[in-house]
């Protein structure tokens, strides 16, 4: 196991259906991993880095938007204008379409000629991003985590379309943990590329250390979730009338 896989070992406890996932951005060629042999949207290369060894893509081997959202391609006018989304349903008028674009997050141009993809266990590299596919059990104690020490607020964010953006490239950015909900954005619900209802947590590298810590030191079952609940008022109350009295001593 490699020091970055034993760093990020504590996402193994959880026993996820579907492996986490690192992402590198990266402006040259990376050694050591092969490249990607087929083509595919950015959405479903999650799917794939799953199920295989780590790879990486370049411009050739994206189809649908990712090239211009890694800053790869020069902006297409066509969509741009807002004109799809309407055709589509997606949008009732360009207008709306339009107004994604004013704050869709993307890669300065040049700067991201290479992405690379790994499954947790086995990862070459230390990630960018790691994207979490979770069940709302798992998804709980991981964004329970990140807000253990900080007490900083969970944000979802997201548009109808370009649903990889806020997956992959919002958080790096931004350097915020977002979250989403599979079969939300309309390309990735297209392309089938996971079950309905799957919580999607994208994690940037410079939180994966304090979330790390916080798994390792927090209960994961909080005592509440296995009592009943007139077990559980009569603790919150027994903690209540406690605080209240050390309160009264001051």
């Amino acid at each position: 196991m490699s020091s970055i896989q034993q760093d990020l070992s504590i996402f193994n406890k959880f026993n996820f259906d579907r492996p986490p996932v690192g992402v590198k951005f990266l402006a040259t060629k990376p050694d050591g991993i092969e490249r990607l042999d087929k083509v595919l949207a950015l959405c479903e290369m999650l799917r794939e880095a799953q199920e295989r060894s780590p790879f990486y893509a370049t411009k050739e081997d994206f189809e649908c938007v990712g090239p211009l959202l890694f800053g790869m391609v020069e902006p297409d006018l066509v969509f741009e204008s807002g004109l799809v989304g309407p055709k589509l349903g997606i949008f009732k008028e360009a207008r709306a379409n339009k107004r994604i674009y004013q704050y869709i997050p993307r890669m300065t141009k040049g700067t991201v000629n290479y992405v690379a993809f790994s499954p947790l266990d086995k990862l070459p590299f230390d990630p960018d991003v790691l994207v979490v596919t979770a069940n709302p059990s798992q998804a709980e104690i991981i964004l329970r985590a990140s807000s253990y020490t900080t007490g900083k607020m969970w944000f979802g964010r997201g548009t109808p379309v370009m649903g990889c953006t806020w997956i992959f490239i919002y958080p790096y950015l931004s350097g915020e943990l977002n979250f989403t909900i599979s079969g939300i954005f309309s390309g990735m619900k297209a392309r089938n590329v996971l079950p309905d209802g799957l919580v999607l947590i994208s994690i940037p590298w410079d939180l994966l250390t304090g979330i790390v810590e916080n798994l390792q030191d927090m209960e994961w079952v909080l005592p509440e979730y296995t009592e009943t609940r007139d077990e559980h008022n009569e603790t919150f109350k027994r903690i209540a009338e406690a605080l209240e009295q050390e309160f009264q001593k001051k």
